[in-house]
């Protein structure tokens, strides 16, 4: 059996955030948005207390290193479609299992 773990990290600056408030807010409808549309795991794994940054990492198990792919990719579209200019980087890891 084949088994395949994809991770996307998502750089994030919310250059409109004046209060950790605000970003959060951005933050997790965009965790929503994303969960809500894709069978994936979210975390924030950075910049917890940064007024405007903050590191995002998707994961996703599939059967293949295509599904992983297809998976990850459409997260990163939606990811650019929701943030726009306020995603700074994404970079993605697929592993097999």
């Amino acid at each position: 059996m084949e088994c395949h773990v994809g991770t996307l990290c998502l750089r994030i600056h919310v250059g409109s955030a004046r209060s950790l408030k605000d970003k959060r807010q951005v933050i997790r409808s965009l965790k929503d948005r994303l969960k809500a549309r894709h069978n994936i795991a979210l975390a924030e794994v950075s910049g917890q207390d940064s007024r405007q940054d903050c590191v995002i990492v998707a994961a996703t198990v599939a059967n293949s290193m295509t599904g992983a792919r297809m998976t990850l990719d459409a997260v990163h579209e939606d990811a650019i479609s929701l943030l726009g200019r306020d995603l700074t980087d994404a970079e993605s890891d697929i592993s097999p299992l």
